[in-house]
């Protein structure tokens, strides 16, 4: 037996005020689909607040169409804090999401027609495939980008799904790759380049020569949620000529302002422990058994990239399919690596948020 990795389950985001970011993020890329909604403490996560239990709200969304969703989190025991310091490319950690569109040029279109802050036009990456960068009113930055892989099509006018990866700033390339193409399984090399690049001369820090290295999984995703959240890709970033990079939650909390984790669905969480803890990127937290979220359940972990940059697993055990009619499913009784049918899966579009 092996572990199984779903996909993108979703990445964290952490904001000033959760209910005016997610109405931005239903407009702007259909991520208004409510898995669940929770305020509570978080007694886990002491080691990365503080020392402390601190007091949060969270809620988890997705789209339809396809993509892992977000999980939007806000502190409710204390300020969310910026970063010390402005944001650079090839700073260490999440830098920027990456988010499926089904046409580049129309969502370009619908975000100039709504005065989004757009870092740039549709460009060419160095693989040929299209994308450009836009900013969210709380200064994240996500990259557009083309893709054929969808789970439906809700035809929102933006023409997006959800994450669908992300751009990691590392320090050290090959200790980074270790991580991102064992472990968690992107074998298939896009590229691997050492250059100046046109498509990021617009991102704020850019400078000079970066190593950038595109990967993708050569496996299509397998488990219950795999078809929905889809496939997806990790770009890692290194500059070669700043020396002052730094750690983008450096002197912060998890939970921060910023993207805090980039979480994936998987299943046999003993088997990843297990491979993880011999690769030498132990668990740092750990639910152990199960953590119940009042409307979904399951086991969490988390390890970090050699740079620190928070990496998030969850074995679902039960999730909301209708909340109305009670309708819960536990997948602690369903065969792992078995898809969930689609028509469970569409039910979930029933908990929309207009």
């Amino acid at each position: 037996m092996k572990k199984i990795i779903c996909g993108i389950q979703q990445v964290g985001i952490g904001v000033p005020n959760v209910e005016e970011i997610w109405s931005w993020y239903r407009k702007a890329f259909g991520i208004n689909i409510k898995i669940f909604e929770e305020a509570a403490e978080a007694p886990l996560m002491t080691r990365y607040t503080g020392d402390k239990v601190q007091s949060r709200t969270a809620t988890l969304s997705l789209s339809m169409d396809g993509g892992g969703g977000f999980e939007i989190w806000q502190y409710t025991s204390r300020n969310t804090e910026k970063a010390l310091f402005e944001l650079k490319l090839g700073d260490y950690g999440l830098f920027a999401a990456k988010i499926k569109s089904r046409n580049i040029h129309k969502t370009y279109h619908f975000y100039k027609q709504n005065n989004y802050e757009i870092l740039n036009e549709p460009s060419p990456s160095p693989d040929g495939s299209l994308s450009f960068f836009i900013k969210d009113p709380n200064n994240n930055i996500f990259q557009v980008v083309e893709s054929n892989n969808w789970f439906s099509n809700t035809k929102h006018p933006s023409f997006c799904g959800g994450p669908s990866g992300m751009i990691i700033g590392v320090s050290n390339m090959e200790k980074s790759l270790s991580l991102y193409k064992d472990i968690l399984e992107y074998d298939q090399l896009v590229y691997d380049l050492t250059n100046e690049f046109e498509d990021l001369k617009n991102i704020p820090g850019y400078h000079g020569k970066y190593r950038r290295v595109k990967l993708k999984h050569s496996r299509e995703r397998i488990g219950p949620f795999s078809e929905l959240l889809g496939t997806s890709e990790i770009e890692l970033v290194q500059s070669i000529d700043r020396n002052d990079c730094r750690k983008i939650f450096e002197n912060r909390f998890w939970g921060d302002w910023g993207f805090i984790h980039l979480c994936f669905d998987i299943q046999r969480m003993d088997l990843l422990k297990s491979e993880c803890d011999k690769k030498g990127f132990p668990f740092t937290v750990d639910s152990a058994n199960s953590f119940d979220m009042g409307e979904a359940a399951g086991r969490f972990s988390y390890i970090e990239d050699p740079d620190g940059t928070w990496i998030e697993f969850v074995e679902t055990h039960k999730v909301p399919i209708i909340k109305k009619i009670g309708w819960y499913l536990n997948l602690q009784k369903k065969e792992k690596g078995k898809r969930l049918p689609r028509f469970i899966l569409k039910a979930m579009g029933l908990n929309k948020v207009k």
